[in-house]
């Protein structure tokens, strides 16, 4: 599936990834491959981005993610690399 996950300042990251974990408002979740279409809201935490055998991981502060069509759009107010 396709990730872009931006910040007002930059492009963070764009790339393929077999999973992605997010820190929900509600709780944290996971979005795999052909997942259903959904709206979630994002909490300060940890965005972790799994390409194959490589996990990246992303420091935010607060957002949100959009799935639709296996295309993961994660907009958040700032964001860095850990």
């Amino acid at each position: 599936m396709q990730v872009e996950i931006l910040s007002p300042e930059k492009k963070v990251f764009s790339g393929e990834a077999d999973s992605v974990q997010f820190p929900g408002t509600t709780g944290s979740f996971q979005v795999l491959n052909n997942h259903a279409a959904m709206i979630a809201s994002l909490t300060n935490g940890t965005v972790s981005v799994k390409t194959g055998k490589e996990t990246l991981r992303f420091r935010i502060s607060g957002g949100f993610v959009e799935v639709l069509n296996n295309v993961l759009s994660v907009l958040v107010e700032g964001a860095e690399e850990v």
